[in-house]
């Protein structure tokens, strides 16, 4: 059992890049990041595939419904 006699939730402001490169190019950012304070994570192709489709998904959510007939309709 924990017991927390404070919490204080600091507001972080979370941004991120992502770098496609070349190897030696790729380590060079990571250490000038990581000297900078930075975190360094790295993707597989697989992680940034599915991370670009996530992102893809997202900026063509409509938030619209569509019938089943509509879908299978298109599917034809």
């Amino acid at each position: 059992m924990f017991i927390f006699e404070s919490i204080k939730f600091v507001p972080i402001n979370m941004n991120a890049i992502v770098i496609q490169s070349d190897t030696k190019s790729l380590k060079i950012i990571s250490e000038l990041a990581k000297h900078l304070g930075g975190n360094v994570i790295k993707l597989n192709a697989e992680q940034l595939e599915d991370f670009t489709f996530g992102k893809m998904v997202k900026e063509a959510k409509t938030g619209k419904t569509v019938t089943r007939e509509t879908i299978m309709e298109k599917l034809k």
